[in-house]
């Protein structure tokens, strides 16, 4: 999986035994640390994201890039606003 700002993903027991159980997490990535590392292993930043895709806390972890998984819900980084009906709207220029 080639990863990328914007992204995000699933970080579970399989990234990082620290990230097991409750602690499994969903991460928006900001930025990839390009420094090698241990063979299978990176530095990601990003911000925890909660069930609704909002930010939590910004985090800078450690994880194997295997065990990394899309999240099941790829969220959108800007949100459209809603119109009262509850259509979207779309701004024209």
């Amino acid at each position: 999986m080639m990863l990328r700002p914007g992204d995000v993903v699933h970080v579970g027991p399989d990234a990082s035994v620290q990230f097991s159980g409750d602690r499994a997490l969903d991460l928006r990535i900001i930025r990839v640390d390009p420094r090698v590392t241990y063979d299978g292993w990176m530095w990601l930043d990003g911000y925890v994201l909660d069930p609704a895709g909002n930010a939590l806390q910004r985090r800078r972890i450690f994880v194997r890039r295997d065990g990394l998984r899309p999240a099941a819900e790829q969220r959108p980084v800007s949100r459209v606003p809603k119109a009262r009906n509850g259509s979207r709207t779309v701004d024209r220029p």
